[in-house]
């Protein structure tokens, strides 16, 4: 009897903890399913959908990975870097990626063409199944979720590793493996079709049950940060690697990314982003869902991110060490300065006072970030160490030194070395950090974002009027001045706002690429050391605590080399 491997998908997470999907299937009898078990019931096919959800993504870069399972890509952009030991887990220091070792995205091609290809599985069967026949109203629903999922994994590849090779249906025992790379056009041009498919099936919105399942919102959004990164810099064929696995020639590429977004604005009916009168209000935009929300990954009380492993969420992972926490991702000091003022002006102005460098910023920033003299939990966060006083060997600290200090409490080597840590996303009601906060998302895709796409677009396209409409949205919500400066600085500004408004969201470490921004992508990495003088004040010192050095061929990861050795004919990345 035909079988359908389903080893793989069952044995991830289980995906929707809010709703049903607990009892998706018995995990201590895994195995491979008859297809006319799994595809005689809509009920069995959902539940083959519901593991599929497992290929998006949430708090941990690489599930494969023990470290990686608890911090995501912003520790190797401009945001933050990795705190503990000052590890180089991405492996971009040094020589850079190679096709033998990526750093801890590792097994990312392997995993997202496992996903891949269980999805084609599905799609290969579905439309002849006898749930077909049952209820083609909620199968072909079903369907257009897969294929949301597909192209949404092929979305993510792309930006990863460049044009990958196409498959839209499964691999079977005798299948050629050794096929060629498709060019990056012919990937979006894929993408595109499978999420206007999948969007003119899929509802509009879901009931609030049924949080974290794709809708026509969610492939829209998706087509767009697609055709986004398309139009960019780096795909530009004047640009560095070039060719056909990295190029978008397309005369009307802005246009169609400007459309692209538009089209989910239309939808939305180009309404206001949730109001957000303070930082605590900000706060609680990514602790529960909400309407700005257009795709994201649920959690309920009973799993979290990786299983039951609390010590995977961010509470636990970003907490300073003084509170317990790891504060494995440490927002750099060169990143926290692109935070403006709170009357709209810049850390390079007037209004900043570098020796109070926590004072009058804007409200994003007392949201986002925890750093020296914070409120947090309770607390005051303190980093600082105490000069001493007395006559040498007998010199003792004149004050107790910070408790999140290298020699505070817990484990110190989880103690910043940047002087921040990442405040977004914690939820402080929590009364321990191993606390579960229930219903949190991992966020995806949100309105805010779109409108950010749909700005930089416009901008390309010098619709300036435009663009700043839609900045404005997203800037004035933060209680920041309206944005009135046109031409290269309104991109600038665009920039800066998607910088700041999606932080540590995943988005920075691939802006930055297809901007092309190397002084963003290699640079030294700044701190902020905290000391109490013997006089009882709090000064600070700036000062590098590495260097992170800058490869061109990091525009895009290696091909693995295992599977370069299989096939030949999919050829390596420059520079590899």
């Amino acid at each position: 009897m035909k079988k359908i491997k389903l080893i793989y998908l069952f044995a991830a997470i289980g995906f929707f903890s809010m709703t049903s999907c607990e009892d998706v299937l018995d995990t201590d009898s895994l195995g491979s399913y008859p297809n006319d078990l799994i595809f005689s019931d809509p009920a069995q096919l959902e539940k083959v959908v519901y593991s599929a959800y497992n290929s998006t993504e949430s708090w941990g870069l690489n599930k494969s990975i023990w470290w990686a399972r608890r911090f995501n890509v912003e520790v190797g952009s401009f945001e933050a870097k990795f705190n503990f030991n000052d590890l180089d887990r991405l492996r971009i220091r040094g020589n850079g990626w190679t096709a033998l070792n990526p750093g801890d995205f590792n097994n990312k091609w392997r995993d997202y063409f496992l996903f891949i290809n269980e999805i084609n599985q599905f799609l290969d069967n579905v439309d002849e199944s006898e749930a077909m026949k049952t209820d083609a109203d909620q199968v072909n629903i079903l369907k257009a979720e897969m294929q949301f999922l597909r192209a949404n994994l092929y979305a993510k590849m792309i930006k990863m590793f460049g044009s990958l090779p196409i498959f839209d249906t499964a691999f079977g025992l005798g299948s050629e493996f050794n096929l060629p790379r498709n060019s990056y056009e012919e990937c979006v041009a894929f993408i595109v079709k499978e999420l206007d498919e999948a969007a003119a099936v899929l509802p509009v919105t879901r009931p609030a049950s049924e949080f974290g399942r794709a809708t026509k919102l969610a492939a829209l959004a998706v087509k767009s940060r697609t055709l986004l990164f398309a139009a960019s810099k780096l795909h530009d064929p004047a640009t560095l690697p070039n060719g056909p696995f990295y190029d978008y020639a397309k005369a009307t590429k802005w246009q169609d990314a400007a459309d692209a977004a538009k089209a989910v604005i239309d939808l939305v009916g180009g309404r206001d982003l949730i109001a957000t009168p303070d930082a605590e209000a900000y706060q609680k935009l990514f602790l529960s869902a909400n309407q700005d929300i257009l795709f994201a990954r649920p959690y309920g009380e009973t799993l979290y991110d990786f299983g039951l492993d609390v010590n995977s969420l961010p509470d636990q992972t970003q907490s300073p060490s003084g509170y317990g926490g790891w504060g494995l991702s440490s927002p750099t000091h060169n990143f926290a300065l692109e935070f403006n003022m709170a009357d709209g002006s810049t850390t390079s102005g007037v209004s900043f006072d570098a020796a109070d460098p926590n004072a009058n910023r804007e409200m994003r920033y007392y949201a986002d970030l925890n750093y020296q003299g914070a409120t947090f939990r309770g607390r005051t966060v303190d980093y600082s160490l105490s000069d001493s006083i007395g006559v040498a060997p007998n010199r003792v600290p004149a004050f107790p030194h910070g408790l999140d200090s290298s020699e505070g409490l817990g484990n110190v080597r989880h103690s910043s070395k940047t002087g921040y840590n990442i405040r977004k996303f914690q939820d402080e009601s929590l009364v321990t950090t191993t606390d579960v906060s229930a219903g949190r998302p991992y966020i995806l895709y949100r309105l805010a974002e779109v409108y950010l796409n749909y700005a930089e677009a416009q901008a390309e396209l010098n619709n300036d009027s435009e663009a700043k409409i839609y900045l404005n949205k997203v800037s004035t919500r933060a209680l920041q001045p309206e944005i009135t400066v046109t031409g290269d600085a309104l991109k600038e500004a665009i920039k800066r706002e998607r910088r700041i408004e999606l932080a540590f969201e995943g988005h920075n470490f691939w802006d930055e690429r297809r901007w092309m921004n190397p002084d963003n992508l290699g640079f030294d990495i700044k701190g902020l050391k905290w000391k109490k003088e013997v006089s009882g004040v709090l000064t600070h010192t700036e000062y590098s605590v590495v260097t992170r050095p800058w490869f061109d061929k990091q525009y895009y990861l290696p091909i693995p080399n295992q599977e370069i050795q299989k096939a030949p004919a999919l050829l390596q990345n420059d520079g590899y």
